[in-house]
């Protein structure tokens, strides 16, 4: 089995992905980080080398602010991971340690991420558990629920000791490749004819019904004071960090409609009415216009801004 996955590699995986070649430890840490949550492709084309342009070294992202970091992970999103990297960058001064216990120690790194690192920077013989391997695991040993223990068992028992490294990718790419998680084609799959998923593999693991995404109201204060704009910087956990402009929940008598914005969070969307008022509100910094961009901001904020730009060409 190891064996023929090792050739289907060989032959089918992603050779060229630029983190795959590299021992740099830093890199690879970079790429485990940003793809967690992002696709490969969004992470490839817009965010991955722009950022180790500007940081290249785990010890140039120690020496900067928090605010240069956010700004370059801006677009990126679950900024916590940003926030993750900047810390351990100061905590590991500028070096990240070699052994799983220690990395897995250091905020933003999991057990697979850990993993992760030690095999692919220092070719240590460990296995790793992604979301992509939980799905391979779940379907070839017939699992019906991702149970973490179980899965972790399985991982060590399938893993190919002599080559770690090779393993692990082929199991990574399998998973996003060919044992998807709708329509798997299991007749390209080299594990097929072991594979107790084979008959049923949508059935291993059982989707988890979600909810129905909620959708949250609300009211962005646009506070302007001498020509410049008034924003906070952010102290919740999704977007801590970051800049922007005042949310409410109730409606000022003395507003202005200036327009409405939406964006959809994973697990949630928000509506914003965008409202003109002279409330005395308290916030973080004022700012130009112009300069507004500068700054770290979400997504929707981001929207905001270009709503104000668009008023201001009026």
């Amino acid at each position: 089995m190891q064996k023929a996955l090792l050739a289907w590699y060989k032959a089918h995986g992603r050779h060229d992905l630029p983190w795959r070649n590299t021992k740099d430890a830093y890199h690879i840490y970079l790429s485990e980080i940003m793809l967690q949550q992002t696709q490969v492709k969004t992470v490839l084309e817009r965010f991955y080398f722009p950022f180790l342009e500007r940081f290249p070294t785990l010890q140039s992202i120690a020496e900067a602010k928090l605010d240069d970091v956010l700004k370059m992970w801006e677009g990126l999103g679950y900024y916590t991971r940003a926030k993750n990297l900047h810390h351990t960058a100061l905590t590991c001064q500028g070096i990240l340690p070699c052994s799983p216990e220690e990395l897995g120690g250091l905020k933003g790194i999991g057990k697979s991420t850990a993993h992760a690192i030690c095999v692919f920077a220092y070719h240590q013989s460990l296995p790793i558990l992604d979301a992509n391997v939980k799905r391979v695991l779940c379907r070839f040993f017939g699992l019906s629920t991702k149970d973490e223990k179980i899965l972790w068992n399985k991982a060590w028992e399938l893993l190919d000791s002599v080559h770690p490294y090779e393993y692990n990718q082929a199991m990574m790419d399998l998973g996003s490749m060919i044992c998807i998680p709708k329509k798997p084609l299991c007749s390209l799959c080299p594990l097929h004819v072991k594979c107790k998923g084979t008959n049923n593999p949508e059935r291993y693991p059982l989707a988890i019904k979600k909810a129905k995404v909620p959708t949250k109201k609300r009211f962005a204060l646009i506070l302007k004071k001498e020509g410049k704009f008034g924003l906070i910087q952010r102290q919740e956990r999704l977007l801590h960090g970051l800049w922007g402009f005042v949310q409410v929940d109730g409606l000022s008598t003395d507003a202005i409609l200036l327009g409405k914005v939406c964006h959809a969070y994973s697990h949630f969307k928000v509506e914003l009415d965008v409202i003109k008022t002279a409330l005395h509100v308290k916030v973080d910094g004022w700012f130009l216009l112009e300069d507004l961009n500068t700054l770290a901001l979400s997504s929707v904020d981001k929207k905001i801004v270009a709503l104000l730009q668009k008023e201001s060409k009026k």
